[in-house]
């Protein structure tokens, strides 16, 4: 199987120093399955192509206890030698593992995008190439691809799941190597290798900086974690960690860093104080995500009962451990609840509670599903307190590397103005029946207010 990137940035030869592979030699590598050979069939100032040519051995796959059941002789007959697989992905780690990873000794070489283009002859495409358009295009590649017939000499036999592909993008060569190594599994939808936990670290490291923002990244982690519905769950919770862009982490300003309190910590820290304020025994935390909220809300001796609920198992599942659930004392564990559920529609469960806290939650709702969220929570459970906290959109202005006019965190379907969000809490106390206060959170900037802004609802 063969793979070719080709750089056309002058110097192009210069792609060498980021492979660590001089352009005039030819370097093999033996892997588990087999020989993977690297050379370059050009190699002027004006465009360099790197080849790599990966000879995978039949033989050895079914040596190492590689064979699908498919028929008889399928561990010998496959296609696996011929295309673009997973195979390839870890070829590419292990050939090209120091420019996967961006190091080197021209790291300004490394951080520069490049006019470079992929071809790979044949690429086994599940779903076709509808499919490999939806997965590449949102990367920025502009996507060329021929579908491979079944038998040339028999056209009426139609087009094979195989295409000859060609990528071409202006973008760091680190870049390509990654999405190269994620993708090309989740095109072909398998992997030679049995998936386990570790694969969601893998899943993480190389696609951590783009598969967040990606509209198909819950079909790219089932993919590329075989189906596994576990793991694909605490990927997505993982991937979606609230606060990768809001100021939780960088602080504010001229303390050192380690002696800065994050944003997160303050907005937990006002939250466990209303709660404390109001003294409220049993409490939900709706969105409860990892549990950061619920393991200080567990310190408050007068809560009796405090519930951690969250749409997505997965987070659940990642919440009891960060909470060490396994570990708790029987008096301890008596105390806590996990239980999935929406906050969009009516939960029996929800009733009762002196008081519900939506911390960074809302703005992770589509805007026409607030009314539904808010007869859930504030008609049908009716919880004495509800403490609400979202970003003020104003102050975004202030936070370091976000793009004007973008959200703190990729998931956010909204952020509210300090008027928007004031509309929005005094419509439904009057609608519902509660008074309400609002209180910053943060920071207090003169013109643009705090990062975090509150409501506590009462009744």
């Amino acid at each position: 199987m063969l793979l070719t990137i080709s750089n056309a940035t002058t110097p192009a030869r210069d792609i060498g120093f980021l492979l660590h592979k001089n352009p005039d030699n030819v370097r093999t590598v033996r892997l588990s399955f087999g020989d993977a050979h690297v050379f370059y069939p050009e190699a002027t100032d004006d465009r360099c192509t790197v080849a790599l040519l990966l000879e995978v051995d039949p033989i050895a796959l079914v040596r190492r206890g590689r064979s699908r059941n498919d028929f008889a002789l399928a561990g010998y007959v496959n296609d696996r030698p011929y295309v673009a697989s997973s195979f390839m992905s870890v070829a590419i780690a292990k050939v090209f593992g120091t420019a996967l990873a961006g190091r080197g000794d021209r790291p300004e070489l490394a951080d520069t995008p490049l006019a470079l283009s992929v071809s790979m002859p044949v690429l086994p495409c599940r779903d076709g190439e509808p499919m490999l358009r939806r997965l590449f295009e949102p990367l920025g590649y502009d996507v060329q691809a021929t579908a491979i017939p079944l038998d040339p000499a028999f056209p009426s036999w139609g087009e094979s799941r195989y295409l000859d592909v060609r990528l071409t993008a202006s973008a760091r060569l680190q870049d390509v190597l990654g999405h190269l190594y994620v993708l090309l599994p989740v095109l072909d939808d398998d992997k030679h290798y049995w998936v386990s936990s570790d694969e969601i670290d893998k899943l993480l490291h190389r696609g951590g900086d783009w598969l967040g923002g990606h509209p198909e990244r819950e079909l790219i982690a089932e993919r590329y974690l075989r189906h596994q519905h576990r793991l694909t769950q605490e990927a997505l919770a993982r991937l979606l960690e609230e606060d990768q862009v809001d100021p939780d982490d960088t602080g504010e300003g001229d303390d050192a860093p380690e002696d800065r309190v994050s944003l997160r910590d303050q907005r937990i820290a006002a939250v466990v104080v209303t709660i404390r304020s109001t003294g409220a025994r049993r409490v939900v935390d709706l969105g409860c995500g990892e549990g950061r909220l619920l393991r200080e809300l567990l310190k408050e001796r007068q809560i009796e009962e405090a519930v951690g609920v969250d749409v997505s198992a997965g987070v659940l599942g990642v919440a009891a451990r960060h909470l060490h659930v396994d570990e708790m004392s029987p008096k301890q564990r008596e105390r806590l609840r996990l239980i999935q559920g929406s906050l969009t529609y009516r939960d029996r469960r929800l009733a009762g509670f002196d008081a519900a806290i939506l911390m960074e939650v809302v703005e992770h709702l589509d805007p026409d599903r607030l009314p539904a969220f808010e007869r859930a929570v504030f008609t049908e459970a009716a919880p004495t307190t509800v403490v609400v906290t979202t970003p003020n959109a104003e102050h975004n202005v202030r936070i370091e590397g976000l793009a004007p006019g973008a959200f703190r965190h990729r998931d956010h379907r909204f952020e509210w103005t300090r008027a928007e969000f004031q509309t929005w809490a005094e419509a439904v106390s009057d609608r519902n029946g509660y008074t309400v206060r609002l209180e910053h959170i943060g920071p207090q900037d003169p013109a643009l207010g705090s990062p975090t802004q509150m409501a506590v609802f009462s009744k």
